[in-house]
């Protein structure tokens, strides 16, 4: 079965590599706009199925996997920043606190009428990082192009105090689930995705292990 990423991200692309399935990556078509009133947990799994949709019309014969992810703080959605200071701010409203990162994955066969659409959701608890900490890392670049504008698998994780829930949701594309969805048609990579959460060997995963989702 041909698989088609519906992303352009490099983390996912990354991820999804991991698994073991060939893919070929085409870049989404739609435009992510919030509905009014929706919570981003609803959002974000409006903007995944958008995603894979806007590419499986043109491919339907192939499975399109789309996947976003949002970052809610006292119910309100915080994306990647613009510039250095709008980082600076972003991270200031997460300082000390617990913010949400919630992902949405969709699997699209437009042939064959079939849709699948889930979320994974991951609480992460921010240090009390004094504003030294938070310039030195903003300096680092590393925010841009981030949503929430940290990184935990890269310099971020030292503001990071603790997470409950898949660590590599919060790098972009919960692989758990994903191998969920995808086992209908590619029946090894449960057993791979398996192996990955057990030996937890992409950057940083060891270090917040603790605390982190478990295979049960």
């Amino acid at each position: 079965m041909h698989l088609i990423l519906a992303s352009t991200s490099p983390r996912r692309q990354e991820l999804l590599a991991l698994l073991d399935i060939p893919f070929d990556i085409m870049s989404p078509t739609c435009a992510e706009e919030s509905t009014l009133g929706q919570q981003p947990s609803d959002n974000v799994q409006q903007f995944a199925l958008e995603k894979a949709q806007s590419v499986a019309n043109q491919f339907p014969n192939s499975l399109v996997l789309g996947g976003d992810t949002l970052i809610e703080i006292d119910q309100h959605t915080l994306g990647k920043p613009w510039d250095m200071a709008h980082a600076t701010h972003m991270l200031r409203q997460l300082r000390g606190r617990c913010h949400q990162v919630h992902s949405g994955i969709s699997l699209v066969w437009q042939g064959r009428e079939r849709r699948t659409t889930t979320i994974e959701t991951t609480q992460v608890w921010m240090k009390a990082f004094t504003e030294e900490d938070l310039q030195n890392y903003v300096k680092t670049g590393e925010s841009l192009g981030k949503a929430g504008a940290y990184s935990i698998q890269g310099n971020g994780s030292v503001l990071i105090d603790r997470v409950e829930g898949d660590y590599l949701n919060i790098v972009g594309l919960p692989l758990w689930e994903v191998a969920t969805i995808l086992e209908p048609y590619y029946p090894h990579c449960a057993q791979k995705a398996k192996e990955l959460y057990q030996t937890k060997l992409y950057a940083n995963w060891r270090e917040f292990a603790a605390s982190s989702f478990e295979l049960t």
